[in-house]
């Protein structure tokens, strides 16, 4: 009989504490449905409010895209300054407030050579090994980013069709690791061609065959390449050891090298000397060089997304909290 009461007590001892869990758990649950309750009161009424604010996001969005697109058009140089700018200094505000270091420590080194070059193309008179310099630097560094974008492309598209299980990956790890390649190349793609545009402009104005306005100060003759300024070895007929000579339509011959740097990473599409538009398609005729082109356009897309979108988002939240919208 002892032990059959003390089973008894020990079950009734067993069976208060699974009360004690479920009357515990009850208010958790009562607190949450009524946390519910109440947000669904605070919001009840207010479908013309957020209605409001998404004609506001809308509207916003239209008139800065207009008004983007006339300060580009009218002043080219003073908008590609600022969004290069942007574009330099916002992803590096979200880095620091996200203790995002690894991603700091490639921004600050990617900077520091990138300046290095920059001071080189913009001094005067320019050394003669400058232009190569900075096109080898810059087109270094799109090569790298359209590699890395790529792969991290390839590993989010293997996550989603679940080729990660075959490697033993958690698909939060391999999704990770592709979206992060994907930003990197991304972004210091944008960033690449930003910077080279400018250097171009600068080396090529300095030379003196090319002028962002108005006539070149020097005449180009058939021997000199109007892009770096040195003398033109090779004829355009022969093939050169190192590279060969490229003749625009407007018949002003090029080294290679840099007519391709020029239009791929100094995005330039027309002739640095008579600004004739350049036939992009005849200069890249092989079909794989062809992606290079259709990844420039991709990131000039981008550059609209990464520099004025957040810009764009605050003005928003701003108008929203000056209307006193929630």
């Amino acid at each position: 009989m002892a032990a059959v009461v003390e089973v008894e007590v020990g079950g009734g001892a067993a069976g208060e504490r699974e009360l004690d869990e479920v009357s515990g758990t009850q208010p958790e649950t009562e607190g949450r449905g009524s946390e519910h309750a109440r947000m669904h009161a605070k919001h009840r009424g207010h479908e013309a409010m957020h209605a409001e604010m998404v004609l506001i996001l809308i509207a916003t969005l239209v008139v800065a895209q207009l008004l983007l697109v006339q300060w580009k058009q009218r002043h080219p140089r003073s908008y590609n300054m600022v969004t290069l700018f942007q574009m330099w200094v916002v992803p590096l505000y979200f880095t620091v407030k996200l203790h995002w270091w690894r991603f700091l420590v490639i921004w600050i080194l990617f900077s520091a050579v990138t300046a290095f070059v920059t001071f080189r193309a913009t001094r005067k008179p320019l050394v003669q090994t400058t232009p190569r310099l900075v096109y080898k630097w810059f087109l270094l560094i799109y090569k790298i980013s359209y590699a890395t974008g790529i792969v991290g492309y390839m590993a989010v598209m293997f996550t989603l069709f679940g080729l990660n299980l075959l490697f033993k990956i958690k698909p939060e790890d391999a999704m990770d690791f592709g979206i992060s390649l994907l930003f990197y190349g991304l972004y210091y793609g944008v960033l690449e061609r930003d910077f080279a545009e400018m250097c171009a402009d600068y080396m090529a104005s300095t030379i003196g065959f090319y002028s962002e306005s108005g006539m070149p100060t020097k005449h180009l003759s058939d021997s000199v390449c109007a892009v770096c300024g040195q003398q033109i070895f090779v004829d355009v007929s022969e093939e050169g050891i190192i590279e060969n000579t490229y003749r625009l339509s407007c018949n002003h011959v090029f080294h290679e090298f840099c007519i391709r740097g020029w239009c791929i990473v100094g995005k330039k599409q027309t002739c640095p000397y008579c600004k004739e538009k350049v036939d992009l398609k005849r200069m890249f005729s092989n079909p794989w060089e062809r992606p290079h082109v259709m990844y420039g356009q991709l990131l000039d897309w981008l550059r609209y997304l990464v520099a004025w979108q957040p810009v764009i988002i605050g003005l928003v939240q701003g108008i929203n909290y000056i209307l006193g919208l929630e």
